[in-house]
């Protein structure tokens, strides 16, 4: 008599609730996979562990759901041991899965393996758990099922696999609308694999459970689906809070990125044309040389400086002169070869630097192209302007040595400039002479700080009506060791230059405010203005760099005043803007220097924040015998007061300029008709001897070559 089995029904609701948690499972493990590919092997060996055991207990936990929502005619209960074979199993095939799934592509080669291992390793967790329940009599086996049950397990995890490589093609909502159907898919398929295997499982009427004493069936079910639910739940919250950290992570890493372009833009390239400064020129010149070196080739060095360009500054302002040296930059740029480098090193001063050039005819020919090039007209805001350029040609190492590189191919420049200009001229040995002196100059002051080679000398200022001491002007000296004093009209050309301007000026503010500082300490309170070159206001951080030292020394911002020259000021008046508001928020004062020499405009005086003007000397010289001068001096002074500005007028050397000054209303007077530069100690002396009943003295200016 054939055996009689039992008919085995499933409630719905339990089938639900199997086919949602295989489907949250699959969700999860799709959302994971990407966490697995991180190119930070530590996180993704920590997700690839994680994964394995939240998507291995989801599918172990939808097998037990799902036994749960059979109908059997007896208590069910689960051997330990078995049952925690089945997890394992269920672990282990949900790990193969996500190193697949982690690979860079899916070949034909790995889906095969892929899939075949997974679908292996769930027909174990499947058959493992259902050992796990000891009959007696055993499970009578339905071996056709059993094999569509292993097909459709294999056909499931190479489907799964699809899937997921198939979403890499797509990002944000799109992905996760695809990723929620994809999950469903995945769940329909691990649920038919289910059941295909429980219909295989025909149990005998009268089956008993031998290990309803151990993991009792409905219990275990029950306590499974909530602590899968929560496990997943968990998991999937982790894995949406490390992408949305991820995600926060690439884009400060992008904003990083950019800011680090955007710093080395500023540092190493000139601000207005974009192109290499002489910082990053001097890094390519050394980087050229070795290659020289190593190769045995040569190189040349072009100087090029622009004729006419002063007037068309003058005339059309700043705002047409910049657009001229961004064009001039342009044109240079657009004749460059991938190893050749352009660089602006100074106002209107740029720098080609040709590698491999060691034919003296081609070099000349170039140069001939850059200077057609440059002569050809120029369409700027509605003006046609012309300009041309002098070129100097250093060649390495014929030449010299790479240090003389730069003043070799300079001074070539000026011989081409004196020849009438529109020209070329190779450097030749008898154009070292001026070359030679300005090198061994630039050597040593290189070093003249660390020596202290350096001194300020101090110029008093008085008040124009009252002849009492108002402030000093500070000058810097350098007294070479062999050379002795040399004048500030020789040096600071060379500092600038040189590129040894900015640490000069820094020497100079910290001297400048250890002397305002030594003076109050002996009872004198003196006002120090500290003339700045163009090349400092450049500076990203030069305003916190003074604060620092005006902190450091602990004194009164008050008691400094920064002058720049008008045309320093007009030649990028939005930057000196900038900086003038940073200096002013300080509190330090701020004054035009030589002003009625340059350019400016009268929008730009009110918004640049000064509190002074200071006339230039060679209207000052003028003032008896030029009515011309006289009305110049006179509108400044006017000007400036409507402006609520102080006025100062350097140069004064005679009686008669002094009372003309004084009869136009003009604040402040300097020069040698009151007393010449002297050294700090003098300075005191001459402010207690020249004090005023009741005053107390103050005010300095620094940095001015006399």
């Amino acid at each position: 008599m054939p055996a009689a089995f039992v008919d085995v029904t499933h409630n719905p609701w339990g089938v639900l609730l199997s086919f949602l948690i295989a489907s949250f499972a699959a969700y999860v493990a799709l959302d994971l996979a990407s966490r697995v590919r991180s190119k930070d092997r530590t996180i993704a060996r920590a997700w690839w562990i994680g994964g394995s055991l939240a998507m291995g207990t989801g599918i172990w936990s939808m097998h037990f759901v799902g036994m749960l929502a059979a109908s059997l005619p007896f208590a069910v209960g689960y051997g330990y041991a078995i049952t925690a074979l089945s997890w394992v199993a269920a672990v282990a095939v949900s790990g193969v899965g996500l190193h697949v799934a982690s690979r860079a592509h899916l070949s034909l080669g790995r889906l095969v393996r892929g899939s075949a291992v997974m679908g292996a390793g769930i027909c174990v967790m499947h058959y493992t758990g259902m050992a796990s329940l000891e009959l007696a009599p055993g499970i009578q086996w339905n071996w056709l099922l059993v094999a569509a049950s292993a097909a459709i397990a294999v056909v499931a995890s190479a489907v799964a696999l699809l899937i997921f490589f198939a979403l890499r093609r797509y990002g944000g909502s799109m992905q996760r609308n695809l990723q929620v159907l994809a999950a469903l898919v995945m769940g329909a398929a691990i649920c038919g694999m289910h059941y295909t295997g429980m219909a295989a499982a025909e149990f005998s009427v009268g089956s008993v459970c031998m290990s309803v004493d151990q993991l009792r069936g409905d219990h275990l079910g029950l306590l499974v689906a909530v602590a899968t639910t929560v496990l997943l739940s968990l998991t999937m919250f982790s894995s949406l809070l490390d992408a949305r950290m991820q995600s926060k992570a690439e884009l400060l890493a992008e904003s990083l990125k950019s800011a680090n372009t955007e710093l080395q833009q500023i540092a190493f390239r000139d601000a207005l044309t974009g192109l290499p400064n002489r910082l990053l020129l001097d890094d390519r010149v050394n980087s050229a040389v070795e290659r020289c070196r190593r190769d045995r080739v040569s190189m040349a060095m072009l100087f090029i400086d622009l004729d006419g360009f002063k007037p068309i500054n003058d005339s059309f302002g700043h705002r047409v002169g910049d657009a001229v040296l961004k064009e001039v930059g342009r044109r240079l740029a657009t004749q460059l070869r991938a190893a050749d480098t352009a660089a602006r090193v100074g106002g209107d001063e740029f720098v080609l630097l040709l590698e491999g050039s060691a034919d003296s005819a081609a070099i000349a020919q170039t140069a001939q192209r850059l200077i057609d090039l440059v002569s050809a007209a120029m369409h700027i805001d509605g003006h046609e302007l012309r300009l041309s350029c002098s070129i100097g040609i250093a060649l390495f190492p014929s030449d010299g040595p790479q240090s003389d590189l730069m003043a070799h191919a300079d001074a070539a420049m000026y011989a081409a400039k004196r020849a009438g200009g529109a020209s070329y001229a190779f450097f030749e040995a008898h154009m070292n002479a001026g070359v030679r002196e300005q090198i061994e100059l630039q050597r040593d002051l290189r070093s003249a700080v660390e020596r202290n080679e350096l001194e300020l000398y101090y110029q008093p200022k008085v008040s124009a009506g009252r002849t009492v001491i108002t402030g000093a002007e500070a000058l810097v000296r350098w007294r070479h060791p062999a050379r002795g004093m040399v004048s500030p009209a020789v040096f600071i050309p060379v500092a600038e230059r040189f590129g040894l301007i900015n640490a000069i000026g820094g020497w100079v503010i910290e001297e400048a405010c250890r002397q305002v500082a030594d003076w109050l300490a002996q009872g004198l309170r003196v006002r120090v203005a500290i003339n700045l070159s163009v090349h400092q206001l450049r500076q990203d951080d030069f305003a916190r760099r003074v604060a620092a030292v005006i902190e450091r020394r602990r004194i009164d911002p008050a008691l400094l005043t920064f002058e720049i020259t008008e045309s320093v000021a007009m030649e990028d008046a939005e930057g000196t803007l900038r900086a003038f508001e940073e200096l002013s928020r300080i509190g330090v004062r701020l004054s035009i220097d030589d002003f009625g020499t340059g350019y400016s405009s009268l929008s730009y005086l009110r918004r640049l924040r000064v509190g002074e003007l200071k006339i230039d000397r060679s209207f000052v010289q003028d003032l008896e015998s030029s009515a011309d001068a006289r009305a110049i001096v006179e509108a400044v002074i006017r000007l400036a007061h409507v402006l609520g500005l102080k006025v100062v007028a350097e140069g004064v050397e005679t009686v008669g300029q002094q009372e003309v000054l004084t009869q136009l209303q003009c604040d402040d007077l300097q020069g040698f008709l009151f007393a010449r530069p002297m050294a700090a100690d003098a300075m005191a002396r001459w402010a207690e001897d020249n004090r005023a009943p009741g005053q107390v003295p103050f005010g300095l200016s620094s940095f001015v070559p006399t």
